[in-house]
């Protein structure tokens, strides 16, 4: 797999687990993970979208700062995944959340310049602005309403022109009933090095629907519904060939077949000897007893598989990680 064309690792020696060694992972939620919220588009996107799928019906209206972008979905992301780490460890959680400016772009790789400051108060303006109006699932409730992505912001920055040293982000109804039923997918670290907005579309469908599967075939008009790209399907089809031959995605390798055909397949995981968590023969025992109809060793190579494909971050303590993790896996049966 090749990783020239992905943007740098700015923070290579970066702690991202001051919530949690294991759930401060990069986590998004299924409903916008399955339908096209977000613009595609690098530059100002004033369109009126509607989708709608089976009994699904989405519109989104932008703000005149135009739509949400996939860009500013970094923000959400990484706000699921703090609340999912304190759920994870029993603490409570709220529609609102503290976040300091500097971790919040360190943990999505952006910039801590000036010009990146202001990109993530642009990104909260489009996120407050855009407005949803959807009978999606969430958790086992449907509700038709309308709402913005996030309630409401603020920033808090020195006097004068200093920089930010705190923001509050209250977010929606909708997505905080996604984190507290638990609706949500990690994704790998890699995904906020991919440049194009296209390129983490089509790797968040793919964690979606491929997930952990042996393949996932789809119809190239089904995935440009999907993804939410404006363009003509002759020109979408030129942009997956591309992404096909640069081959950089996270996780998934795309390839294509007869009848405008994509095949997604996850990427085959090698774990050099000496590298993988070693659990203790205490852990084990304890795992047996959460999960004892299944194979011990087999949820071991399970966890140890998935650790890889999540970019082998570093575990303080990889016992209570795999113990976490397979507390979710028998939640999730």
């Amino acid at each position: 797999m090749t990783t020239a064309r992905l943007l740098p690792d700015r923070y290579p020696t970066r702690d991202f687990f001051v919530c949690d060694v294991f759930d401060a992972l990069p986590k998004d939620d299924l409903a916008s993970m399955e339908h096209p919220i977000f613009s595609l588009s690098t530059r100002p996107d004033r369109r009126i979208l509607t989708y709608e799928h089976g009994d699904n019906r989405i519109e989104i209206t932008p703000s005149v700062k135009g739509l949400a972008t996939l860009h500013d979905k970094d923000i959400l992301i990484y706000c699921i995944s703090q609340l999912m780490a304190a759920i994870n460890m029993g603490r409570p959680v709220s529609k609102m959340l503290q976040l300091k400016a500097h971790d919040l772009l360190v943990a999505t790789n952006r910039e801590t310049s000036g010009d990146g400051y202001k990109r993530l108060r642009e990104a909260f303006e489009r996120l407050a602005g855009t407005r949803i109006t959807t009978n999606i699932v969430t958790g086992d409730v449907e509700t038709t309403s309308g709402f913005g992505l996030i309630e409401s912001w603020e920033i808090k920055r020195r006097s004068g022109r200093g920089r930010m040293i705190s923001v509050s982000v209250k977010l929606s109804d909708w997505l905080f009933r996604a984190v507290l039923s638990k609706s949500v997918l990690t994704l790998s670290r890699d995904y906020f090095r991919l440049r194009k907005p296209l390129e983490r579309r089509i790797y968040e469908i793919s964690r979606k629907h491929c997930g952990r599967q042996r393949e996932w075939r789809v119809g190239l008009q089904t995935l440009l519904k999907k993804s939410g790209s404006a363009s003509p399907r002759r020109v979408f089809r030129k942009m997956i060939r591309d992404m096909i031959k640069a081959d950089h995605l996270p996780d998934y390798q795309l390839s294509e077949e007869p009848g405008d055909i994509i095949r997604v397949t996850p990427r085959a995981v090698v774990i050099e000897a000496g590298a993988r968590p070693v659990l203790k023969a205490e852990t084990l025992e304890q795992g047996r007893g959460l999960a004892p109809d299944l194979d011990i060793y087999g949820l071991e190579s399970e966890w140890v598989n998935w650790w890889a494909q999540t970019g082998r971050p570093r575990l303080r303590a990889p016992d209570a990680a795999f113990l976490g993790w397979l507390r979710e896996r028998v939640a999730r049966g």
